[in-house]
């Protein structure tokens, strides 16, 4: 049963990406390349996996993304254009799913995270990044239309491209099981056969530069004080790490 408790606290990028390259990494084998899908791979991949043999898989119904990816990063070993609802990856195929950020995008996430637990190996894990809907920045996003959002990350964090064809911000949803209460609940209901391995929330301000960062954290802190704490100002975004274990039965 979900009880919420202070998360685990990241205190940089570069640490945030150790410990996710850190739990890829553990699925090494000797048996060959590991086999690892990015489910909504837009078009930046930003781990370094050196020193293990590695199949990338990229997913998106996002058809400029994908071009971009191909023609700038070209690390895919292959691209499929898809919508994750409903796309066909067979069962037992992947050592590793990774989805960044894509989750509250979509209106039938809880489909889409069946669909995980199908598509990964026994013993696989799971690795999912989503923003905390009970964070400050989390709930800025939900009440606010995404014509903001764009504007937000055009002018204020000067992102060129933000919001043209193959790049963010995209429109978001928010299905409950986008939270740290829907993870929790998703991994309950399995009867023990998926298992909540790590759960972190990233304890740094990444958004802005001098003046507007503080003026980011500035806001965080006030919508905190006057949520009277019910929205967090210490986290924005959530990490999380699923395990399936090896007595798991697709239906």
């Amino acid at each position: 049963m979900y009880k919420k408790k202070a998360l685990k606290l990241i205190e940089s990028s570069r640490q945030e990406d150790e410990i996710i390259e850190t739990h890829i990494k553990n699925k090494a084998s000797d048996n060959g390349p590991i086999q690892i899908l990015e489910a909504g791979c837009g078009n930046h991949w930003p781990y370094s996996l050196g020193g293990i043999q590695y199949i990338l898989t990229g997913v998106d119904m996002d058809k400029k993304a994908l071009e971009i990816r191909k023609n700038t990063l070209s690390d895919l070993d292959e691209a499929i254009e898809g919508d994750l609802c409903s796309v066909d990856l067979g069962a037992d195929r992947f050592d590793v799913v990774y989805c960044s950020f894509v989750l509250e995008h979509i209106q039938d996430a809880d489909k889409v995270l069946d669909n995980f637990i199908k598509w990964t190996k026994e013993n696989g894990i799971i690795i999912i990044k989503i923003p905390d809907p009970y964070s400050v920045a989390g709930f800025i996003t939900r009440i606010t239309p995404h014509w903001f959002h764009v504007f937000y990350h055009r002018y204020f964090l000067e992102i060129e491209n933000a919001g043209k064809p193959g790049y963010a911000p995209y429109p978001t949803f928010y299905h409950p099981i986008v939270s740290r209460k829907g993870i929790h609940s998703l991994c309950d209901n399995r009867n023990g056969t998926v298992i909540l391995d790590a759960e972190y929330g990233d304890g740094y301000v990444r958004q802005g530069q001098g003046a507007k960062k503080m003026l980011i954290h500035i806001i965080k802190k006030t919508v905190s004080i006057l949520s009277i704490g019910f929205l967090s100002c210490k986290h924005s975004r959530l990490i999380y790490v699923i395990r399936k274990k090896s007595d798991y039965q697709n239906e």
